[in-house]
């Protein structure tokens, strides 16, 4: 059983973390993507399943390929940030569970179900990329989440020799700069969008 983290810790994570649109002119290491990476990928999935595969985009060329994905604003910001991190997902994950889930024939669970392998796939590369999002912060680093590009660009751009991966959902990552946040939003109480059955 673990202890309550203090104040601090949670407002690193949580109450005070916010989404960034531009970064400090802090460089972000090898080493420092390693370390999230291995925090993250303590973060429970189904059956150990780790579907999610990511790429990290920290040369501007890659940036820059990725940028002419994006829509909107989010090119600009791709290209500017240290890193951006696009949040893939393998939906032939079940290929692994004999290694990554031993306790039981849990690839049968998914052969010849293409639709549930995607579902499960979605559900748990999302969970790994809130995870991403939660060890950036935990490490002192801030993120940018995303969803305004192009998913088919992407998926051509960087998975085209592994199809079977497909992108999620792209976040930057860096030391964000306080003077790209917008004021905090809403964030409603419990009782708004809770319910004790």
């Amino acid at each position: 059983m673990g202890e309550k983290l203090p104040d601090a810790a949670l407002d690193t994570i949580f109450r005070t973390a916010r989404s960034y649109n531009g970064y400090l002119d802090r460089a972000v290491s090898t080493e420092d993507l390693h370390a999230i990476w291995d925090l993250m990928k303590f973060g429970p999935t189904s059956a150990n399943q780790l579907p999610a595969r990511l790429v990290w985009c920290t040369t501007d060329a890659a940036k820059e390929k990725l940028a002419a994905c994006a829509s909107g604003t989010n090119a600009p910001k791709i290209k500017a940030a240290p890193v951006t991190v696009i949040i893939g997902m393998d939906e032939n994950f079940h290929e692994l569970l004999p290694e990554l889930f031993p306790h039981a024939d849990a690839k049968s669970w998914f052969v010849g179900n293409e639709a549930l392998r995607k579902t499960s796939a979605m559900r748990n590369g999302t969970l790994q990329g809130a995870y991403f999002i939660i060890a950036a912060r935990a490490l002192g680093f801030d993120t940018g989440p995303m969803s305004g590009f192009n998913n088919e660009a992407v998926d051509a751009a960087f998975f085209a020799e592994t199809p079977h991966v497909k992108s999620n959902f792209i976040s930057t990552l860096g030391y964000g700069d306080p003077a790209t946040i917008f004021e905090r939003l809403p964030r409603p109480a419990f009782d708004r969008f809770n319910r004790i059955d």
